[in-house]
């Protein structure tokens, strides 16, 4: 992926993020698509000894150094994949030879593109800019963020949710070339291909080693281009599951570097989601000394996920729920819920309405994750909050978890919605209950909530217009009112010995907040922090002073060690990732973006029964505070 280019001599500063030129460079014909294939070399045999090497059989797998794979996963009940007819699954015997292992990847990589055209998942990509600091560890400076849907049909154009162009338009087709100051979103979603015209003929293969990626025994191949290639192709590693041979992970570049841009490195993953279908979830994008010009060098480090690719199967189980009413027309029902609501109780169900009318549309769009079992861990510390205050709400509640990285949360009706990025970089309880104390406080203290959404009209929107045309905050008001009311609770409430911790996180928060605007700026809520003003200002004179150097000091974490969400059904399950302790200061990492390291596994073709679960909570259910695990 290149990023800078020269006018008049000059640098243009950190150019942005595309994967190859729209225009080439002098040494190709302008009306040239960067992706169309190459003239082939005279010879794609290679060398003899290449050649004897590729039709060697392959060394035998020392099963007995390796660990053994684990149980494989089952599959959950969701839509099938719809796929081109003709294209064919790879043979599951063994193949004998590297010949025969590229033959079958090279196949397996076309039905992946084929699959992909169908596809239209939710991509976001964060990134932050670095410098080192005086002990030479690497400080963010600033931010960017994109959010869009991947688009690789040849339908419509790219669909950005925040206004940047570039996701996918046009991706079958050519890469992407940068002309302008800002990092384009385009170049990270097209890190999901390793090559739009991936041939044989263009590639040199070189068999490395059998290794394990969690339970996943894979063949790892380093790929090159052949020389005199002027299209830019892959260049790197690549991580070969050995049954059906399709590519789970591939590292490093694009080669031939252009005279007057760069290209990035990159780490990109792909999961079984599917029997037999491997599709992208998780980039790792980092450059840490990339020389752009004489004295400019480029340093920065970006995570890119996707999910949302099975949105059409999102409530497909409510769609086989029916009532039933049998009892004859001439029982009548005596109970008070056959009476015509009142209008207090006509009100709140209008309001009921607009909330979930609300819910619905930003999980169809997936934005919102359904509900899941982080939503009853969010509610439990919701409770105890209010069990510990005697608040009776008279109705229930829900929590639900936005599935994007910016750090918000806000309430729709009685929903508390915290995003993915919030839930991630809490350091603990306290933390939490913070955060929920404040959006609870909206909820107890009556604040209005805007029911014009109660007519479904008015969510008849193009999905990338969501962050134009829904907004769920308060006033200021009503947000330092919320303010004080939640440090009341927190006063009765089980974490009012810990709110120090919490306090020590806003003050982390107020102090990245010039470097990070972008993660800590909404698109649907009030705005958390800034360098002047942050939400709960009053804990911070009962924290300690940030230390970076004490190792039991956490004030926050980085991102993405939270919560795991299954880029096929937007489920959200809290990480089951074991703790680990600090050694030193440089991995604490506040706010911070790291590589990608999933466990991969391969699924079964055996169907797992898929029930439904409510996350609401009734005020009162428990009796007693609870522990949130």
């Amino acid at each position: 992926m290149r990023i800078a280019r020269f006018s008049s001599g000059l640098l243009l500063t950190l150019l942005a993020c595309g994967l190859l030129a729209a225009a080439q460079d002098a040494s190709t014909s302008p009306s040239q698509s960067a992706a169309a294939p190459a003239t082939a070399p005279a010879s794609t045999s290679g060398s003899p000894a290449a050649q004897n090497s590729a039709d060697a059989p392959l060394p035998p797998s020392t099963d007995s150094a390796q660990p053994a794979p684990a149980q494989t996963s089952q599959t959950p009940a969701a839509t099938p994949v719809s796929v081109p007819a003709n294209q064919t699954m790879a043979p599951s015997t063994p193949a004998a030879t590297l010949n025969d292992v590229v033959d079958r990847v090279v196949q397996r990589e076309h039905f992946f593109i084929a699959q992909m055209k169908h596809m239209h998942p939710m991509v976001e990509t964060y990134l932050q800019n670095l410098k080192n600091d005086d002990a030479n560890n690497p400080i963010p400076v600033s931010d960017q963020y994109f959010l869009g849907r991947l688009e690789m049909s040849d339908g419509p154009d790219d669909i950005s949710f925040v206004g940047q162009p570039g996701f996918g338009h046009r991706m079958l087709t050519k890469l992407t070339g940068v002309y302008s100051l800002h990092y384009l979103p385009m170049g990270f979603a097209q890190m999901v291909i390793l090559d739009t015209d991936f041939q044989k003929r263009y590639y040199k293969f070189t068999f490395v080693r059998r290794e394990f990626l969690g339970d996943l025994r894979c063949l790892v191949i380093d790929v090159q281009p052949r020389e005199g290639q002027k299209t830019a192709r892959f260049m790197g590693r690549i991580w070969v599951e050995d049954q059906d041979y399709n590519i789970v992970r591939f590292n490093g570049t694009y080669y031939p570097q252009p005279k007057i841009n760069f290209f990035f490195h990159f780490d990109s993953w792909r999961l079984n989601m599917r029997p037999g279908v491997w599709l992208p979830a998780y980039v790792y994008t980092e450059e840490s000394n990339l020389k752009t010009g004489l004295t400019k060098t480029l340093h920065f480090k970006a995570q890119t996920r996707l999910w949302g690719y099975d949105l059409k199967g999102l409530g497909k189980n409510e769609e086989f729920t029916q009532i039933l009413v049998d009892a004859p027309q001439s029982v009548k029902d005596q109970s008070d819920a056959a009476a015509d609501a009142t209008p207090i109780v006509a009100e709140r169900m209008w309001e009921k309405q607009a909330e979930e009318n609300a819910i619905e549309r930003l999980q169809k769009i997936g934005l919102l994750a359904p509900a899941s079992e982080v939503d009853k861990v969010l509610a439990t510390v919701v409770n105890n909050l209010l069990v510990t205050n005697n608040i009776d709400l008279q109705s229930d509640y829900h929590c639900r978890v936005l599935l994007t990285a910016p750090l918000e949360s806000f309430t729709i009706g009685h929903t508390i919605v915290m995003s993915r990025g919030l839930l991630d970089v809490l350091p603990d309880e306290a933390s939490l209950a913070m955060v929920l104390a404040h959006e609870l406080s909206h909820i107890v203290l009556g604040h209005p909530f805007d029911t014009k959404l109660a007519f479904n009209d008015k969510l008849f929107f193009p999905d990338q217009d969501s962050f134009k045309r829904l907004d769920f905050r308060h006033s200021p008001a009503e947000e330092t009112a919320a303010d004080a009311k939640a440090i009341e609770l927190l006063k009765n409430s089980p974490y009012k010995d810990k709110l120090g911790n919490a306090g020590l996180f806003l003050k982390a928060l107020q102090q990245h907040s010039p470097e990070l605007p972008n993660l800590i700026r909404p698109h649907l809520g009030n705005s958390f922090a800034n360098d002047k003003d942050v939400r709960m200002a009053s804990l911070l004179s009962g924290a300690p002073n940030l230390d970076p150097k004490r190792l039991d000091q956490i004030a926050a974490l980085p991102l993405g060690g939270r919560l795991k969400v299954d880029p096929w059904s937007d489920q959200v399950d809290l990480s089951k990732a074991k703790q680990v302790t600090l050694t030193s200061a440089r991995e604490k990492m506040e706010f911070g973006i790291t590589p990608f390291f999933p466990h991969l596994s391969r699924l079964s073709n055996s169907p797992e029964k898929v029930a439904l679960t409510t996350t609401s909570a009734q005020p009162g259910d428990a009796g007693q505070p609870a522990e949130a695990k």
